[in-house]
């Protein structure tokens, strides 16, 4: 809809306009500049007043994208804080050695990527010698989060320090006998270097974010004052087409994290092509984080094209920039002069008046090398600007080449991501390039050879000179956290005792000991609960007001359940993570936590409470980036189960957790029953990640909100719930040679298989044993152990079927979970198996009605227990019939 003269009404018709003939002196004076000086002063004159006016605190919207020019202009750059011939030195061999290690390494076949450090090079020599601060410094040092693909970069720094030798250069992408080198930052395999995993594209940005956040935590919460540390994230602009990439870059912004710092090598291609060939990717980045609130920073040319824009008179160059594609910009470097003259100066006379005034070789300079990213005077200025920078986080949109200084056969080439190799020819053109001096001599075996200074010239020492004054090498990852001392046992017998006639869901038992360990005098503060906006669904309103809700602001309104015992509480110190509906930054925040006792020498206890189904399914790739960066702590899959989170249906209901979770190795994986195994469980995880063996695993567990009578605890079952089954209930036989079975069962299936014991027993004469399946995962792990044990000719009875040994009859396992998840260990049961579960898709329905749809009720279990015993011919056929008849099957 439009107003009479065809006007878009805006939010500015909302407004009074209290005096509308000045309004409309200030159009008129607009519409003058557009006729006189045309549209472009009069846009260029519209953003300069906007920048006025944001810089002198006027209420206005940002302007959030900015011409395609440096935002740091030349005449404004910081003077350089080192010796630049010595830094090109250094960034010149650390260029070779990684494209001599990845071109060594190919004639193996174990590729590697030699493009990206290529471009990269000088963002990361700028940040080592000026900026990244050490370990061995005052504080935790800063954080470094790598882009995967420069990893060959970082390990020739490396063996430039001397952290490597040649011999390790040539294990890259080479694992197997313990003394290679991991194809990306992986601290599982590499724990003395690398920190964060960050190849899976995306997860890399999201965790720095929640890192940086972490870090505040710890302060505000006086665990470690962490503010001399700055996250640093390394991406490439292809990479912020993964949604994690941006999906938190409002919560930088709104908690004011001028602590972290994205770096984003925007050469403008991905690995089949340009990242937005038709568009211009940084300026879409530039708005995107604009938008969000963060603080961007331009660093798109070199010094070569400062003569052009001082010629730039009219504004011609600024705006043809502007509307350059990349695709066509990427075509400019690899193409001839004479094109770009036709192709980028033709478009308009003005440009056509300025090229007739540059020779060839100037264009030549700009056009195919001169891009910011590649000079160090102005990626220090941007570095600067950005730790200097205050209350909001900043990125650095810095250009460059991909495949820079490789030669004309690299250099923006579309296919340069899957190059693995140079030619001696390229090479040796290459040694030229860079003004190394390594002899033909050193070629003559058919090899690239590696070069190095020497560990007494003056690259190396200035190198180690640099890092010592940051705080000593990086990256790097230390381990000195101590032992944490055990809880008390007080928390842990209530619920050894159960619960009585009470009902207690196993869900609410897990809540009720954590919030007894929270309240330990030792280890309580340590705690970290996290959860995505479902602490209420969980029963964990209680921790509010006593544990408050982490906010960097604290509580700047009057919560309207103030007056209730159970109130909403934020506090700056709050112990809480609640992260809003978002599994992806809860989990994020999981690796920080569970990880600071590396990256700050802080040991935390982080548990990570969230609706089973969108645990594993939705966030598996942070779960393996966790095991990958060695974190530690509790995920519990609340709700847990195909049947027990009534009328939720399909997308809530989770019956294959278990199985996911099984694939990765770090996770010790439990589906306990009663509220006493919990205990037991949660008490040896605590003894296993954080005593003095502490080991680098994570404990998953699945609790349910059914709510039940909790048992107390049976003597002597602590060993069987860790191992993960024990005869939880024996069968009494009505006779001597009444027919006899074993039910094993997990989580909440256990009272179902309960209930099956009584009917078999009155309605059929038939005699079971219920056995709780605490974990089929480390059932099977444990069997899996002795299997290899048996190749080094050692023997070893797996515990499954040690447990089981002489058991009587066949064994029927029951979970709320696929038949798969039992059925991992039925190779190592010596009885006839078989298995119930939950297969298929969920539904809506009751409990009652969803067991009977999947068949794992307790009638159900009878009447499979009865098939099993038919087909031994140990009870009548036309028993199974009878009983299916009896029960309504």
């Amino acid at each position: 809809m439009t107003d009479p003269v065809g006007k878009l009404p805006s939010e500015l018709d909302q407004l009074p306009d209290r005096d509308p003939e000045e309004t409309a002196e200030w159009a008129a004076s607009l519409d003058a500049v557009t006729k006189a000086a045309g549209p472009h002063r009069a846009a260029y004159l519209m953003r300069r007043s906007l920048q006025h006016a944001e810089g002198a605190g006027l209420a206005l919207p940002k302007l959030l994208e900015t011409d395609y020019v440096n935002s740091i202009p030349t005449a404004a750059e910081p003077a350089f804080d080192g010796d630049l011939e010595l830094e090109s030195r250094i960034t010149a061999w650390n260029r070779w050695n990684a494209a001599a290690m990845v071109t060594r390494g190919s004639r193996l076949g174990v590729g590697g990527h030699i493009a990206t450090f290529a471009s990269a090079a000088w963002l990361y020599e700028t940040g080592f010698n000026h900026f990244f601060r050490g370990k061995e410094g005052d504080g935790s040092g800063d954080q470094l989060y790598i882009q995967g693909h420069a990893s060959p970069g970082i390990y020739a720094r490396a063996f430039l320090d001397g952290r490597l030798s040649e011999q390790q250069l040539d294990n890259f992408r080479q694992e197997a006998g313990g003394e290679g080198l991991p194809s990306y930052p992986h601290p599982r395999r590499l724990p003395w270097l690398w920190e964060f995993p960050t190849v899976s594209m995306g997860l890399g940005p999201l965790s720095a974010i929640y890192q940086a956040r972490f870090n505040r935590y710890l302060t505000n919460r006086s665990i470690k004052d962490t503010s001399n540390s700055h996250v640093w994230a390394f991406l490439g602009d292809g990479e912020m087409d993964e949604p994690e990439s941006t999906a938190a870059l409002a919560l930088a912004a709104r908690e004011q994290l001028d602590n972290l710092t994205f770096v984003i090598n925007c050469n403008l291609q991905r690995l089949d092509g340009p990242v937005r060939a038709n568009f211009r990717v940084v300026q879409e980045l530039e708005g995107a984080f604009r938008g969000a609130g963060w603080n961007v920073i331009k660093t798109l040319w070199g010094s070569a094209w400062d003569e052009l824009f001082q010629l730039d008179t009219t504004g011609a160059l600024v705006r043809r920039l502007r509307a350059v594609p990349d695709a066509q910009f990427q075509t400019y470097a690899t193409r001839d002069i004479a094109y770009i003259r036709e192709h980028f100066f033709g478009a308009e006379p003005a440009l056509v008046e300025l090229a007739r005034l540059l020779p060839d070789a100037k264009i030549a300079e700009c056009f195919y090398t001169s891009r910011g990213g590649h000079e160090a005077r102005k990626v220090y200025a941007a570095y600067r600007a950005a730790v200097e920078h205050k209350g909001a986080p900043t990125v650095i949109l810095a250009q460059t080449v991909k495949g820079h200084t490789l030669g004309k056969g690299f250099e923006s080439k579309n296919a340069n991501h899957q190059m693995k190799k140079l030619s001696i020819d390229e090479f040796k053109s290459m040694r030229e390039l860079l003004g190394l001096p390594i002899p033909d001599s050193a070629f003559e075996d058919g090899l690239v050879p590696y070069g190095h200074p020497g560990a007494d010239s003056p690259e190396v020492r200035y190198l180690q000179e640099r890092r010592a004054a940051l705080g000593g090498p990086a990256p790097a990852r230390r381990v000195h956290a101590a032992a944490l001392p055990q809880p008390e046992e007080r928390a842990f017998k209530a619920l050894y005792k159960g619960s009585g006639k009470q009902e207690m869901a196993t869900t609410m038992a897990f809540v009720r000991l954590v919030k007894d360990l929270m309240r330990d005098k030792e280890t309580g503060r340590r705690w970290v609960p996290i959860v995505p906006d479902e602490a209420r669904t969980f029963g964990m309103e209680s921790l509010f007001p006593s544990a408050g809700i982490y906010s960097p602001l604290g509580q700047t309104y009057d919560p309207v359940d103030r007056d209730q015992l159970m109130y909403y509480k934020e506090a700056k110190d709050g112990q809480i993570l609640n992260e809003g509906i978002t599994e992806a930054g809860a989990m994020a925040d999981f690796i920080a936590a569970s990880t600071s006792y590396a990256t700050h020498g802080e040991t935390m206890i982080p548990f990570y409470i969230f609706y089973s189904m969108f645990g594993w399914q939705r966030t598996g790739d942070q779960m393996w980036q966790l095991a990958d960066q060695l974190g530690k702590g509790f995920i519990v899959g609340a709700t847990a189960g195909r049947t027990t989170l009534t009328g939720e249906g399909l997308q809530h209901a989770d019956g294959h957790s278990h199985l996911i979770a099984a694939t990765n190795p770090a996770s010790l994986n439990y589906d306990p029953a009663f509220a006493y195994e919990i205990a037991v469980i949660v008490k040896d995880g605590l003894r296993r990640m954080y005593g003095p063996e502490a080991e680098n695993v994570f404990y998953y567990l699945t609790v349910y909100n059914e709510p039940k009578p909790q048992p107390a605890m049976p003597e002597g079952v602590e060993e069987g719930i860790i191992k993960g089954l024990y005869r939880f209930k024996e069968g009494t036989p009505a006779k001597a040679d009444a027919p006899r079975l074993q039910l094993l069962a997990s989580g909440t299936a256990i009272h179902w298989a309960l209930r099956a014991q009584e009917l078999l027993a009155a309605d059929w004469g038939v005699t079971a044993d219920v056995w709780s399946a605490t974990s089929w995962g480390e059932l099977r792990r444990d069997a899996l152990d002795a299997d290899e044990a048996l190749l080094r000719g050692e023997q070893r009875v797996p515990y499954v079927t040690q447990a089981l040994s002489g058991a009587p009859g066949p064994v029927l396992a029951v979970s709320d979970w696929m038949r798969q998840v039992p059925d991992q260990i039925s190779q190592w049961v010596d009885q006839d198996w078989s298995s119930l579960g939950t297969d298929g898709f969920g539904l809506s329905d009751t409990r009652d009605a969803a067991r009977r749809h999947f068949g794992v009720d307790a009638e159900s279990i009878t009447v499979a227990a009865l098939a099993q015993l038919a087909r031994r011919g140990e009870v009548p056929a036309s028993v199974v019939k009878e009983a299916r008849e009896r029960y309504g099957l």
